[in-house]
């Protein structure tokens, strides 16, 4: 019997049997890993722990509490889920079921029967009987013809469609009970361990995406190993719907969104551009300090722009139509990075001038399907704090833990503490989707690798995620309700310099080629807000808040005081306003309560004698009378050190 070697998180080898299965190298470790193990990690790649493993490998054993363990365990119960239906509703035909970032959904096409609430209720209680049979999920790999056969005679027309686009690639099926389905994996060995159930929502969903299709019902769940879990997730979805940016955001008057104007098509209210005019100089400040350069480009550009660096046709589909002006085709600017490499080759550079450091708050534009859009989330116009550094190669590792140090300093200081970072690799088996050799390939994905590891980055590889001209890291930031979302990205690209033929004179006298760096720490600031508003529900730091501090006298004799001290704070640079409406106290704070505001400065006859103010934080009451200079000194200290709490 051939051995193989596996390497182990710890960098630690050991030999094994060819065809050693998951499950069998987590017992050789211990048999409580082996009793949590609910996947393996082959070489970046998510497996059954039954999966046999017959060449070398890295490998990782997953448990629930791992990323890729929770994708296996999603993935299992959409299968299970979708027993349950076909169960209840025989000749449903389905489309697809994967696990998503907080549980899974399977499309279904259940003919002329429309799913309602009680039949939610049903597949749920039908799951939980399925579960306690503790079946197991079995891989199948099989050949396309027997495939198509298959489903052939199930009537599928769905699978058939996939199968279809699967001629030369290998064809695995995965059975658990009486359900079978058309599955690359991975799953969980059983049934046995979905333990707690909750179906969320019906929604409609087109096939493939394409609204030319038949609308099938997207059906959501989630599950834990334990109920405790369950219920803790419930809460923090109920949190979120209460902290719904698009709630906030209306109620705070920060943005407006209106068909008006146009869906996806942000308006920027006053209150919401201070946040975002805040966010915009605190970035400047930080690149100012590493030596970028401002620059601006404009909304659209020729077509011809776009074709050389192969954003058009690579991303035709989500481009506004090109717009034709003197004979000649413009599209909507989808990228900054073309601009950027204009200005680049604007004129002779020398290696002495690089780093080039080129940064630009730059709006592009995107078409996104209607029932794609997502109040900031998911919009048609955004803007980008984007960058783009021409480096020496000699440079580049530099540079990257430089744009590293950047990114996580202002994650920190926004108070994104939590994050982890995706190493987004080529998909090799589809070398199409990317541009550039094998070799600059494979070399940029090293560099990347041993950045991240000097940077001491927690990252995982995802392969086939890459953009099309270059490996990313991915900066996956936890919310305070435990939600993970892709925000900051830096991006290694030796394609675009062949493309734009990017050159500089190096000491030999020679022409040599950069290497270009994209970077942005914010990503998209429409995207980034709205996780923000989400993140704080709308309690923003003192340095963010629009308003920072009303003033509110008691009464009428107190308004002169009140004036002086609404002056004082306005002049030192405080965002304050001055409530003199004709109303009680009492109602006053209310209202400043519910639109968020952190101070609340009430002066009467104590305060007007005595020329203090007494102070009301949000939340908290009142903290009581302090003196107004004091307090104004305490204020701006805290606003120029960005503190996150007061």
């Amino acid at each position: 019997m051939s051995t193989i070697t596996l390497t182990f998180p710890d960098r630690s080898t050991r030999e094994f049997e060819s065809g050693t299965a998951g499950l069998a190298i987590a017992q050789s470790i211990s048999s409580r890993l082996a009793k949590d193990a609910i996947a393996v990690l082959v070489n970046d790649e998510v497996w059954d722990l039954g999966r046999p493993i017959s060449s070398d490998a890295s490998v990782r054993i997953l448990k629930w509490e791992d990323e890729g363990g929770k994708y296996a365990y999603w993935h299992s119960s959409a299968h299970l889920m979708a027993e349950a239906i076909e169960a209840l509703f025989p000749g449903t035909k389905f489309g697809i079921g994967p696990p998503v970032e907080n549980g899974f959904y399977y499309d279904i096409d259940t003919q002329d029967h429309a799913l309602t609430a009680e039949d939610l209720q049903k597949i749920e209680e039908k799951m939980y009987q399925l579960a306690e049979r503790d079946v197991p999920f079995i891989r199948e790999e099989t050949d396309w013809k027997r495939a198509v056969e298959y489903f052939q005679k199930k009537g599928d027309p769905y699978k058939l469609e996939l199968l279809n686009e699967l001629r030369d690639q290998p064809i695995s099926m995965y059975h658990s009970g009486n359900f079978t389905d058309l599955c690359y994996g991975p799953h969980i060995p059983s049934t046995g361990r979905i333990r707690a159930i909750k179906l969320l929502s019906i929604a409609g969903a087109y096939w493939r995406g394409n609204e030319k299709n038949k609308m099938l019902q997207r059906v959501y769940g989630v599950t834990f190993p334990t109920k405790k879990e369950l219920d803790e997730h419930l809460f923090r979805l109920e949190e979120a719907k209460r902290r719904d940016h698009r709630k906030v955001g209306q109620e705070l008057e920060l943005f407006l969104l209106t068909p008006k104007v146009g869906g996806g098509l942000p308006l920027w209210l006053p209150k919401g551009t201070v946040i975002r005019e805040t966010l915009e100089n605190f970035l400047r400040v930080e690149q100012k300090k590493r030596g970028y350069l401002p620059v601006v480009t404009p909304h659209i550009g020729n077509i011809e722009l776009y074709k050389t660096s192969g954003h058009y046709p690579y991303y035709k589909e989500s481009q506004f139509a090109p717009i034709g002006v003197d004979e000649e085709q413009y599209l909507l600017k989808p990228m900054n990075c073309p601009h950027h490499f204009q200005i680049y080759a604007s004129k002779p550079r020398s290696y002495r001038d690089l780093p080039v450091r080129l940064a630009e708050f730059g709006t592009v534009y995107r078409y996104e399907q209607s029932g794609e859009l997502n109040g900031l989330i998911r919009v048609r116009s955004f803007t980008v704090d984007d960058s783009h550094m021409f480096v020496r190669h000699d440079q580049l590792k530099d540079e990257l833990l430089s744009v590293i140090d950047l990114i996580k300093h202002v994650f920190v200081t926004l108070g994104f503490t939590d994050f982890k970072t995706r190493l987004s690799f080529r998909d090799p088996k589809n070398r199409d989707k990317f541009g550039g050799s094998d070799d600059l390939w494979e070399r940029s994905e090293r560099e990347i690798r041993e950045v991240a590891d000097e940077s001491k980055l927690d990252y995982v590889v995802a392969v086939g995620e890459a953009a099309f001209y270059g490996p990313k890291i991915d900066f996956m930031v936890r919310d305070v309700l435990g939600r993970t979302w892709q925000l900051g990205t830096v991006q290694v690209d030796y394609v675009m310099p062949e493309r734009f033929n990017l050159e500089y004179v190096g000491s030999d006298g020679q022409k040599h080629r950069p290497v270009v760096i994209h970077r942005a720490p914010f990503g998209s600031l429409e995207r980034f807000i709205g996780i923000m508003i989400e993140h704080f529900g709308g309690d923003f730091p003192l340095w963010l808040a629009p308003i920072q501090a009303v003033v509110i006298p008691i009464t009428d004799k107190h308004l002169d005081y009140a004036k002086e001290v609404f002056a004082e704070f306005k002049s030192a640079g405080i965002r304050c306003e001055l409530d003199d409406r004709n109303e009680k106290v009492g109602y006053k704070i209310r209202e400043w309560e519910t639109k968020k505001i952190p101070y609340m400065l009430v002066v009467g006859d104590k305060e007007q004698a005595s020329g203090t103010i007494s102070v009301r934080r949000r939340m908290k009451g009142d903290i009581g009378a302090v003196d107004a200079r004091s307090f104004l000194r305490q204020v701006l200290d805290v606003i120029e050190n960005k503190q996150l709490t007061l």
